[in-house]
């Protein structure tokens, strides 16, 4: 599977990391309510990240610069946070 179907095309491993952090840091924010703790938010934050890339990638929509892939990576942590809680129930 190549990078850009994760939605950071040409990326490296690092500035993903990077993006998932600020990503998992947000979504921590937004989605308040019993949290997994700013460890386990920022581990939710990269995973996000991807699944945010990947989710916006099948749409054909692509973060532009790095506000744009922040942006798609915060709505895909959140979106995973969202998951995690209801499956947690």
């Amino acid at each position: 599977m190549h990078s850009y179907y994760l939605g950071f095309e040409g990326q490296t491993l690092l500035y993903i990391i990077i993006v998932g952090i600020i990503a998992g840091f947000l979504a921590g924010k937004i989605m308040k309510g019993s949290g997994f703790g700013l460890l386990g938010d920022l581990v939710v934050g990269v995973i996000g990240a991807i699944f945010g890339g990947f989710v916006f990638g099948l749409i054909g929509l692509h973060g532009s610069g790095y506000i744009g892939e922040i942006i798609i990576a915060v709505i895909g942590a959140c979106l995973l946070l969202w998951i995690v809680r209801q499956i947690k129930k």
